[in-house]
């Protein structure tokens, strides 16, 4: 059974390989004349969604040392 750090760091490693996976799909659509600009930027907006995602379960994993 995981626990729930290993659940976390699988589902931060899946939202990575996501965020690079739109990164790739981007560049190869931004390379070619006449892009649908808005399929771009709808894309770009889920790359930035997916990576607001990996910081926000990557804090949880550091130990908050404010006090």
């Amino acid at each position: 059974m995981q626990t729930d750090l290993e659940l976390l760091k699988q589902r931060i490693y899946e939202l990575q390989l996501e965020h690079r996976d739109l990164d790739d799909v981007i560049a190869k659509l931004g390379v070619k004349p006449g892009q649908d600009q808005l399929q771009l930027q709808r894309l770009k907006r889920k790359k930035l969604q997916v990576k607001d995602q990996i910081t926000q379960l990557e804090r949880q994993l550091t130990p908050d040392i404010s006090a």
